[in-house]
């Protein structure tokens, strides 16, 4: 297919690599220096616009950092509205507010075009291996019609219902994915403090009924205190920011998710925005009155 890919971040430029390797071209726009940059290392050309980007394509993935990006490069000047014919489909890989999602399919659907919300799981190793989990939101016939494509990037992708379910539960796994990244962060550290070995405690929890994925994987990065980033935890604390104001729009309860927010914030306002949020460890030390050792 001619396929479109606007947003080629860390994650972004590795899925147009594997598009690119299963045959299908590309246009592709790079709004930042650093996408640019990316661009170029994988071999793709930028060209000047998002409606430029559509104008040569079929299909066109964005996957943009919030949802004024998405507006932004869907419906504002020189947007994918302006360059799209009838029946092009667009899907956004972004997590962003499933109300912003619906309403700019709305508007999309108005000039004949169709839209897809398709917001990724797995981090940056899944993007690199094309094993992405995606859930997805939509039509069921235009989601048949892109699933081939969906395939080349992603392992596991789930049809979740109309457009905007796809990024309600994606909302939904960033609400228990983080209360179980903080429950690991606790939990390793009453360890330490308590005079055990925390990699020992993490092997044992990790055969029982406390065991998570968040206890494996960033469970480890504690252990080692490696926070370097997998997924940068800004974008963990935008995404938790989004589910809490539509909790409170909607009058549904999440004290957890809240006192979770509370630590993203203060991980936020001690610089370790674009660690990984396994740093949520050193939130922990801080209030401890422990050095900061960033590893």
């Amino acid at each position: 297919m001619r396929i479109g890919f606007i947003g080629l971040g860390n994650m972004g430029s590795e899925l147009a690599r594997h598009l690119v390797a299963a045959g299908h071209t590309l246009s592709t726009y790079a709004r930042g220096e650093r996408s640019r940059a990316n661009a170029v290392r994988i071999g793709l050309s930028v060209v000047s616009s998002p409606a430029e980007v559509a104008q040569a394509s079929e299909l066109v993935f964005t996957m943009v950092t919030a949802g004024s990006d998405v507006e932004l490069v869907a419906l504002g000047r020189q947007g994918i509205a302006e360059g799209a014919s009838a029946g092009m489909i667009m899907v956004d890989l972004s997590t962003i507010s499933p109300t912003i999602a619906r309403d700019v399919g709305r508007r999309l659907a108005e000039r004949g075009i169709d839209m897809l919300d398709a917001p990724v799981s797995g981090g940056i190793p899944a993007a690199k291996a094309a094993s992405l989990t995606m859930f997805v939101g939509g039509e069921p016939d235009v989601f048949g019609r892109v699933r081939p494509v969906l395939e080349c990037v992603g392992k596991s992708i789930f049809h979740m219902g109309p457009l905007g379910t796809g990024q309600v539960t994606k909302l939904a796994n960033q609400i228990a994915q983080l209360a179980c990244l903080q429950g690991t962060a606790e939990a390793l550290l009453f360890a330490r403090e308590q005079g055990a070995d925390p990699g020992k405690v993490r092997e044992a929890l990790l055969t029982g009924y406390g065991a998570s994925r968040m206890l494996d994987v960033l469970g480890k990065k504690m252990v080692e205190r490696d926070f370097a980033a997998g997924i940068v935890a800004a974008l963990h604390h935008k995404d938790i920011g989004v589910a809490l104001e539509l909790a409170q729009q909607s009058g549904v309860p999440l004290p957890i998710t809240a006192q979770v927010m509370q630590q993203l914030n203060a991980l936020m306002g001690s610089g370790y925005g674009e660690q990984d949020t396994s740093s949520l460890l050193l939130v922990l030390e801080q209030m401890m009155g422990k050095p900061d050792k960033k590893g």
